[in-house]
């Protein structure tokens, strides 16, 4: 029998997949660097600590608890990096290895923190001028496992 918590973990991983690869795919060219101010993190930043976050929870997982925070690469391999540090952790969930947190506390820690920063971006997005359109992310195909790239095309779009 499946392991529920894990699999609504995995879950949750493939909504910042989804959703975080919205607000970031075909991003104008500067939007990597788009600063609202002097201090708030860009684009670039904020992809690069999702990365480290998810990074933080194999580690939390493991039960080692190590955080790096990374100097953000360019935009396009942070992008890449965001997807393979969803990967790293979707496949230590998937395994049958055990998690030496609880599914809580690894929601309520790095999950949740990346899922704000996925909001972060799709409002920094906006802000920086580049579209995108908004969705009806309930009607959206997310699919434990699916952390790559390749998202299924939205259902239910509108301005």
């Amino acid at each position: 029998m499946a392991d529920e918590k894990r699999e609504f973990l995995r879950h949750t991983l493939a909504t910042v997949a989804y959703r975080g690869g919205k607000a970031i795919r075909d991003a104008d060219a500067g939007f990597a660097e788009f600063r609202i101010g002097e201090n708030p993190k860009t684009p670039s930043q904020i992809v690069a600590h999702i990365g480290d976050l998810m990074d933080w929870a194999v580690t939390m997982a493991e039960g080692k608890q190590s955080y790096n925070s990374s100097t953000p690469l360019l935009w396009n391999q942070e992008v890449q990096r965001f997807h393979a540090a969803l990967g790293k952790f979707d496949e230590y969930l998937a395994s049958d290895r055990p998690l030496a947190m609880s599914a809580e506390v690894m929601f309520q820690g790095p999950i949740a923190d990346a899922l704000t920063h996925v909001g972060q971006l799709a409002m920094l997005r906006r802000l920086a001028g580049t579209k995108m359109k908004s969705e009806n992310y309930a009607k959206a195909e997310v699919v434990a496992g699916r952390v790559g790239a390749e998202q299924t095309p939205p259902k239910r779009e509108f301005d």
